[in-house]
């Protein structure tokens, strides 16, 4: 199905052009409205349920009304989670939903439950209602209204608020992904009368009857209508409120006859405010602004866009002197990460696009490629656009185009090679049908792998889409992205990438004009550069070869280092982004007062102003705003610094972390008593909603009683704060509000008639303030509210001198029914799933999440006592880091498994799949080694890398082996030749994946701008794990692929060929080596004392004793036996019978007969003919056995011949040194030398002895070589014969290898296949047959019967099938012979190049070098006896002498193996 893509698109080149506008179109539509952010959002999906009481006590928020919403949304199908926090006068709490649920679905379940709440929570106790449906990204846009230079004194903080209120907020009412406005700051106008106690003790006014007055006195009316002159004219009795003498006229009761009005028991009637929770500053001045919540799953960028917009109208609209300032406007973030993305995507792109040109040689195949780089990610947008993917720093931070191109690369480096093999080979004209057929021959051979490849990597992402909570939302854009942009690049390889190919890669004709110069100048340069690095690579390849076991043992300690480095790496879940502004959380004293918290934060921001210049403004949210989305206290401050994001402007510090410490330690300076929390302000946003803590860390602690947990959660924080790296210590605030409390007297309250209800209600309205109505101002709305004055609201006094009215309408004190005292009551109670609890939270500095966990862990499970009952979690980046390893334990190994089950696909073979496997640990090395290097932890960024690292590693290692069997289908024999060939034509493609791969990666990695931080771990890992995975793929790759292709050799059956024989002889070999005596593997082996063997006894003691020949000999005498099959005559059968004439009659009756069926005399003579070259085929076999068997024999023999020399040379050397070192100690003695002298005697004589060892080793090893070919029990070791006996001249000049063994078995099997098709053909004649019988006739003897007859096969379909496939066989015979007979004539020619340049090395050794090296050893080693030379000199001739020796020896030892391969080629059939 490729292949027929391919030619498609190659015979249909406008169709592919076309569609290839088609998706540049669409693509760049998607792109321009797909779904912008910054980061992914993280945030559950949650329901918050509101309920704002502001007169009830912590305790009595928690009973009232915490305890029965959690209770009733426990039950709900779907809920993961409940959290909640109850604090004075509110209480929020937190249902998390399982993902899959959707939005709207958990809040119509929560909403049926608060509907049937309301009757369970009582009355005046608040109504619960749901939150916004926002996220932890929802707060997009922040802003504040600010007078302009020369208006401040016009524009009061409650004007500013009626202002934002009433003119800003409703105009942002219905504007598109605008769920909310939330105002902050200033003070909530309303219409205030303002009670003098006195003056109503006076008056004999109770607040109740003022109450009344003022709710009768203020209602509109109708009286329905009048009709008049044939009109309706409508009754309206008109009765509100409209100004403050309306209020201070209104009569409460009349006394005597005189009325006493609101005017005459109030202090005053004016407009106040509503008594605060909450406050804004800015800059050191109170403030008033708002936050614009997005709608959860809003495009944020068009949002904001919108927002923008409004807000220049609604501008225009406020009054003289007002202007809108923005404070933050996440567009910034997601343009300054989006710009990141995008810098790193085009300098990744022409980094890859100039490696791809200088490694390719083509500038045309490297625009080719380089085009598919922003289809691919046209392509992606596409799919993006359709399955709302949103576009952000995770999504398509993660994108490499070198991945991405690796397909597209293949392809085209195929084209290039198909081209140049086809103008080696003569051919120099391409025109269009040429080209169309060089693409297709390139595009479907390096599609194959690269398909394969393709798949594994979008596979591997698979996985990455099972990951659930915090992380899969934060990575499954990423693995979608991904996805879709591979699926495009698969889809432009099988279509655009040939069809470009076709059209524009056609060599150049004219190579005068300056492109054909320019072209070939860089197909120099490229070839140039890949032999450089071949040529530096081919030593390493023939030491990993000739040291396999050390290269082994080198790669798993590698791996075992590796290993170890990253259990000590430490761990956090995703580096922190760098959102370039800082949240800084102010902690107060506990039960500080709004104004104090207030004063302070005004304070902090003008000295952050005045001391650091990077601070372009300064924020401050203290306590809740009007929607309590954030349970904030007013002794805590949310402050942001909004910072220059030009970090080249700084001054007082270089980084973010430098400035928040220089900041730190000024604010410790001059403020006492307030902690500070430093974190970002999405980051804190999404911890807050993830955890309900606002740190990366919580330390939890559950139970009961909420002073003892107040206890032990100071412990715990004074025991962290010794952990090193933990900066931010923060002990949640449980206790300390101070309260003053109203305990009633039932028994008195009994007595004058009181109920505790009516007390109560005096209590909140003259203190909080009750609401009895409201003013109209226009459209504008305020409340109407009585309360004491603020004369009369400042003490407990005047709390305890609170008149009651009494039944019989006399007043008492309510001290007189009441214990009134300060009594101090929780801040907060937090609870999660219903259980209490407190925490620490943690800000990491300098460290690691999960290191700095493990030291908390430790020191609490040592220092720490807790009652029974009590125990502690650990929540927060923590938590969220462990649930994704645990996830990871599971998507990893899948990702693995579907690896292995591709390979074993592309492959069809599990050994050669776990062969390529283990490029996986081979490239998790490097990425654990790069990011130790770069001191990184583990996180989930560096997980997801490590995934991704897997799938790309296997590619050069399928790309290599894939070469590696192909060369064997094409007759390459040998394994090093194959290693050696296939490594030398693929290098170019792997390195140019490789390359690509890793330069697509280095911006990302080594990025400082907004968002890097999440990335730089993912492309460290890559980057790291590619440059290991490349070297050591192809070291050890070459290694393993040797061992499994000599086991796969053992397996194959004999079927005359070399492959069969070594098999064989291996194994035999097993066999032999437990039969060597026990005395030839002894340390103490003398070899002088064992039995001699010549070359020629060897030979012939192998021809005579070797299984392998007397199995073959078998063969013969078993194909002779068969001749014996081809006299065929049929069956004979004897028969008896009778037939019956009538009833009274006797018949006929056959007494014996002779029947004589299939008689086959015309196949005897075909069948003959094929049996007799069956049998010729089985000597020709025979022969090249014993050809091959006595090459063998030869090699063995002159290896045991060059290393027993080898030995010998280290064993006279040996003793020489002996008498040397003796000679040493006397000097030594009569201090003639020196003792550095003396040394290093000794130690070259210890290094002598060593390589003797070595030497004698290697021995041992050719003796067993050689002794598995004898099959003796006797150990043979060669003589010591002259090597001008084994060197003599060779005739190596041949004019032909027809007659070769191995060509004459192949041109038998070409005879075997004609007499076959003769033999075949045969059946198409008849068959004889006949028959003879005596009878009786009637009763009567002496009648006979006879039958002859022929058989001829009418229907000849079988037979017909059989002749044409024998005459297949011969043609396959045919092409094997002619393939074998190319095979040999290439590999007699190399071998006799080998064999003149081992053998001109010889002889310049044995003619000059060797006697020179002897001259001076013995030379040498006299003049050291006798003091003529000094150490140094002798040990530098001794060194050079050894040296020549032993290369002269190695020298001989190739000699030899190549003279007796050469040989073997030289062989004839007799």
């Amino acid at each position: 199905m490729i292949n027929q893509i391919i030619s498609f698109s190659i015979r249909n080149k406008f169709i592919v052009g076309l569609l290839t506008l088609a998706l540049i179109g669409v693509g760049i539509y998607s792109m321009n409205t797909v779904n912008l952010g910054s980061v992914p959002d993280i945030t559950n999906n949650q329901v918050q349920v509101m309920t704002v009481s502001p007169n009830l006590a912590t305790e009595d928020i928690e009973q009232f009304v915490t305890y029965p919403v959690e209770l009733a949304m426990g039950n709900l199908p779907g809920v993961d989670e409940i959290r909640s926090v109850s604090r004075f006068g509110l209480s929020v709490v937190t249902i998390v939903f399982e993902d899959d649920m959707g939005t709207y679905l958990p809040r119509q379940l929560v909403q049926e439950k608060l509907n049937e709440l309301k009757e369970t929570i009582p009355e005046k106790f608040g109504s619960p209602s749901m939150g916004p449906i926002s996220t932890g990204l929802g707060q997009i846009y922040e802003y504040t209204i600010h007078p302009e230079e020369g208006f401040e004194e016009k524009y009061s903080p409650t004007d500013l608020r009626t202002i934002q209120d009433w003119i800003v907020k409703r105009q942002l009412t219905l504007l598109d992904g605008v769920v909310e406005v939330n105002s902050f700051g200033g003070y909530i106008k309303q219409y205030e009368v303002a009670i003098n106690p006195d003056k109503l003790n006076a008056q004999n006014v109770s607040i109740s009857e003022v109450f009344e007055a003022l709710a009768r006195n203020n209602v509109n009316t109708g009286g329905a209508y009048i009709e008049k002159n044939r009109m309706s004219n409508f009754i309206r009795g008109e009765g509100l409120i409209r100004t403050l003498d309306d209020i201070r006229a209104i009569v409460i009761k009349t006394e005597n006859g005189i009325p006493v009005t609101i005017g005459d028991v109030a202090s005053k009637v004016h407009f106040g405010h509503q008594v605060r929770y909450g406050a804004f500053t800015q800059d050191g001045k109170e403030a008033v602004g708002g936050i614009i919540m997005m709608l959860k799953g809003s495009n944020p960028n068009a949002v904001i866009q919108n927002v923008k917009e409004r807000m220049e109208e609604v501008e225009k609209s406020l009054p003289e002197g007002l202007e809108i300032n923005t404070i933050i406007d996440r567009s910034d973030l997601i343009s300054r990460t989006t710009s990141t993305v995008q810098t790193n995507l085009i300098e990744g792109a022409l980094i890859v696009i100039f490696a791809l040109v200088i490694l390719l040689g083509s500038v045309r195949g490297g625009i080719i490629t380089a085009t598919t780089i922003p289809l691919s990610l046209l392509f992606a947008f596409i799919l993006m656009k359709q399955f709302n993917v949103w576009a952000n720093l995770m999504s398509l931070g993660a994108i490499d185009f070198g991945i991405i191109i690796d397909g597209a690369v293949i392809i085209i480096e195929g084209t290039v090679y198909e081209i140049q093999k086809r103008i080696r080979s003569g051919k120099i004209k391409f025109n269009q049908g040429v080209m169309d057929e060089v693409a297709y021959d390139a595009g479907s051979t390096m599609m194959s792998s690269a398909f394969f490849g393709q798949i594994i990597i979008l596979i591997v992402f698979a996985p990455i889409l099972f990951l659930t909570g915090v992380e899969g939302k934060m990575f499954q854009p990423m693995a979608y992205t991904f996805g879709f942009a591979m699926i495009g690049a698969i889809f432009l390889c099988l279509t655009y990438v040939p069809m470009m190919s076709a059209l524009f890669m056609k060599p150049i004709q004219n190579k005068k004009n300056w492109f054909g110069r320019f072209e070939r100048g860089l197909e120099r340069v490229s070839d140039k550069i890949i032999n450089a690095i071949h040529n530096a690579y081919l030593p390493l390849l023939k030491g990993a070869l000739r040291f396999k076991m050390l290269v082994i043992i080198l790669a798993i300690a590698l791996l075992g280092i590796a290993g170890y480095t990253f259990s000590k790496m430490g761990g956090e879940f995703v580096p922190q982004l760098d959102e370039g502004d800082i949240a800084m959380q102010a902690l107060i004293r506990p039960g500080s007062s709004l104004t104090e918290s207030n004063e302070l934060s005004m304070k902090v921001e003008k000295l952050l102003l005045e001391n650091f210049p990077e601070i372009k403004t300064v924020t401050a949210r203290i306590g809740v705003a009007d929607i309590p989305t954030d349970p904030m206290p007013m002794d805590i401050a949310d402050m942001y610094l909004i910072l220059e994001k030009d970090k080249d402007k700084w001054v007082s510090a270089e980084t973010k972390d430098e400035l928040i410490d220089q900041i730190k330690d000024k604010l410790d300076e001059q403020l006492v008593g307030v902690n500070l929390v430093f974190t970002q302000p999405v980051e804190l946003r999404f911890n807050e909603l993830l955890e309900g803590v606002r740190e990366d860390i919580a330390v939890k602690l559950y139970g009961e009683d909420l002073e003892v947990l107040a206890t032990k959660v100071q412990e715990m924080a004074d025991i962290i704060s010794t952990v090193p790296g933990a900066g931010d210590v923060n002990p949640e605030r449980t206790s300390g509000l101070p309260q003053m409390t109203v305990r009633y007297n039932r028994a008195k309250i009994a007595q004058y008639g009181l109920n505790i209800q009516k007390l109560n209600e005096y209590v909140s309205s003259a203190f909080a303030g009750g609401v009895a109505g409201v003013v109209f101002e226009g459209e504008k709305r305020f409340d109407l509210v009585i309360r004491f004055d603020e004369a009369h609201r400042k003490s407990i006094d005047d709390l305890r001198t609170l008149y009651v009215d009494l039944p019989d309408g006399t007043q008492v004190p309510i001290e007189e029914v009441a214990d009134i005292s300060y009594v101090p009551g929780p801040m907060q109670i937090s609870r999660d799933n219903t259980y209490r609890r407190t925490y620490v939270g943690v800000n990491t500095r300098g460290r690691d999440v999960e290191s700095v966990v493990k030291d908390i862990q430790d020191k609490l499970n040592a220092q720490l006592d807790l009652p029974p009952g009590y125990y502690i979690t650990y929540g927060g980046e923590f938590e969220n880091l462990e649930r994704a390893k645990n996830r990871l334990a599971i998507v990893v190994p899948i990702a693995l498994f579907l690896i292995f089950v591709l390979l074993y696909f592309a492959l069809k073979s599990f050994s050669q799949s776990i062969m390529i496997y283990i490029a996986i640990p081979l490239a998790a090395i490097g990425g654990v080694f790069a990011l130790w290097m770069r001191d990184m932890p583990f996180s989930i960024s560096a997980g997801v890398g490590f995934i991704v690292l897997f799938g790309v590693a296997v590619l050069n290692g399928l790309v290599l082996i894939n070469r590696f069997n192909s060369l064997k289908e094409e007759g390459v024999t040998k394994i090093k030749d194959r290693i050696f060939t296939g490594t030398k034509e693929r290098i170019r493609p792997i390195m140019l994946t490789a390359t690509t791969d890793i330069f697509g990666f280095l911006p990302m990695a080594f990025s400082t701008s907004a968002g890097a931080e999440v990335q730089r771990p993912l492309a460290t890992v890559v980057i790291g794990g590619m440059l290991t995975a490349t070297l050591l793929t192809l070291v050890v790759l070459p290694v393993f692929y040797t061992f499994v292709e000599k086991r796969r050799e053992k397996k194959i059956g004999n079927q005359g060929n070399k492959t069969a024989l070594n098999t064989i002889v291996l194994l035999i070999g097993l066999v032999g080596l437990f039969s060597i005596p026990q005395s030839a593997t002894a340390q103490n082996l003398n070899p002088d004392t064992l039995e001699t063997i010549s070359l020629k006894n060897a030979q012939q003691r192998v021809v005579k004793f070797f299984p392998q020949v007397k199995a073959k000999r078998l063969q013969i005498e078993s194909e002779e036996a068969l001749k014996k099959t081809a006299w065929d005559f049929g069956n004979t059968q004897i028969f008896t019978g009778a037939e019956e004439i009538s009833n009274n009659t006797d018949g006929v009756y056959t007494r014996i007969g002779v029947q004589q069926q299939n008689i086959d005399v015309f196949g005897i003579a075909p069948r003959l003919r094929l049996q007799k070259e069956r049998v010729a085929l089985a000597e020709s076999a025979l022969d090249l056995s014993l050809t091959e068997l006595k090459r063998e024999v030869k090699l063995a023999w002159g290896q045991v011949y060059t290393a027993k020399n080898t030995y010998q040379v280290y064993n006279r050397l040996d003793s020489l040194f002996t008498d040397i070192e003796r000679a040493a100690d006397v000097r030594l003695e009569v201090e003639e030398t020196s003792k550095l002298a003396y040394l290093a005697t000794k130690n070259q004589a210890n290094e002598v002895r060593i390589q003797k060892e070595q030497a004698y080793r290697d021995y041992l090893g050719a003796l067993q070589r050689l002794n598995l070919w004898l099959v003796s029990d006797t150990l043979y070791t060669v003589p010591d014969v002259p090597s001008e006996q084994l060197t003599g001249i060779l005739n190596y000049d041949l004019d032909s290898l027809s007659t070769h063994p191995l060509l004459n078995v192949y041109q038998q099997q070409i005879k075997v296949a004609d007499a076959r098709i003769k033999e075949r053909r045969s059946e198409f004649l008849p068959k004889l047959q006949g028959q003879y019988g005596w009878q009786e006739v009637g009763g009567q003897t002496g009648f006979y019967t006879y039958q002859i007859g022929i058989q001829i096969p009418l229907f000849f379909g079988p037979e017909l099938g059989r002749t044409q496939e024998a005459k297949i066989q011969r043609e396959i015979a045919t092409e094997n012979l002619r393939q074998n007979q190319l095979q040999l004539n290439a590999e007699y020619q190399s071998m006799r190049e080998e064999y003149l340049k081992w053998r001109n090395s010889w002889i310049y050794y044995r003619d000059q070098a060797l006697p020179l090296a002897r001259e001076q050893r013995q030379g040498s080693i006299t003049a050291y006896r006798e003091g003529a030379i000094d150490y140094v000199s002798f040990l530098q001739n001794i060194r050079d002498a050894i040296r020549i020796e032993v290369d002269a020896w190695n020298a001989l030892g190739n000699y030899l193996d190549s003279r007796y391969e050469l040989e073997y080629y030289l062989q004839t059939t007799n």
